[in-house]
Order: C-alpha cells, then sequence, then structure tokens
C-alpha cells in the first residue's frame, strides 16, 4: 500500500515523502497513529499543493532575508565600552551588547544567537560582525566601539 507520510517516522522516512508499507502495517499503525495517509489522488493533489506552497514561502523568506541583509548593511551601531589609562579596554562587547545597541540605535531586531563574533570584541574603532539571517543569507553590521 502506498502512504504519505504526515510527520517523520523512523526507518519509514521524512514528511511529504511517498512510501510503500506492508498493508497491514498502514492500516492498523501508520495511519491510527496519523504518522501517514493513503496515498489516493486526492492526498496525491493536496501534497503537490503543499509542497508549491512551501517552496513559494522559502523563496519569500529568502528574498526578505536579502532585503534586510541590505538594509543591515547601512546601518552602524556605536557600543561604549569603558578604558583604563592608556586606553586600554576593560572586558569586551559581547553579541548581547551588540543587539541591544541595535534595538535601542536603529528599532531593529537581533537575536543575539545569530550575531556571529569569532572572539569578543576588545578594541576601540570599526569592527564588521556578520549576522546570520538566513541559512543562505548572511549580513554585515558595523559596529563602533566607542570610550565611554
Amino acid at each position: 500500500m502506498k502512504i504519505i507520510l504526515i510527520q517523520d517516522v523512523k526507518k519509514l522516512g521524512k514528511k511529504g515523502d511517498i512510501i510503500e508499507a506492508n498493508d497491514g502495517y498502514a492500516r492498523n499503525y501508520i495511519i491510527p497513529q496519523k504518522l501517514g495517509v493513503e496515498a489516493n489522488s486526492k492526498n496525491m493533489n493536496d501534497l503537490k499543493l503543499q509542497k508549491s506552497n512551501e517552496v513559494k514561502v522559502a523563496q519569500e523568506q529568502l528574498d526578505a532575508a536579502k532585503k534586510f541583509a541590505e538594509d543591515l548593511a547601512k546601518l552602524e551601531v556605536v557600543v561604549k565600552i569603558k578604558a583604563g589609562e592608556g586606553g586600554k579596554v576593560f572586558g569586551s562587547v559581547s553579541s548581547k551588547e551588540i543587539a541591544i545597541a541595535a534595538k535601542e540605535q536603529c528599532g531593529v531586531e537581533l537575536d543575539k544567537k545569530k550575531i556571529q563574533l569569532a572572539d569578543p570584541i576588545k578594541t576601540f574603532g570599526v569592527h564588521e560582525v556578520a549576522i546570520k539571517l538566513h541559512p543562505q543569507v548572511t549580513g554585515s553590521l558595523k559596529v563602533k566601539v566607542q570610550e565611554n
């Protein structure tokens, strides 16, 4: 019996896959547990429409991320940090501080987990910070570190 999986099933397949299963296994386990539905013409058409909709939504998200990356490249965020004698920095600038500063100064909501810092910023000046907006899109933000 052909089955369209509604959820990921271990050792069978992923959501949206069309699999061949034994009749008893399909009728007694897969369909009652709502893990899959029978692959008739109506369900096949629904699957096709669902997949085309998912592709459309994914493309819209990618386009939105690209546009946001362009807007983000134009912005500059100023972060102030304490300094000691001789211009030596106390502490460092973390991704959390950058996210807070971006929200306060530019009104841009950034997730601190998506800000990619190889090392915390420990020097004054302007730094380019990479921000992962989408699996395929990485934007950059200018962070200006000044003495407090």
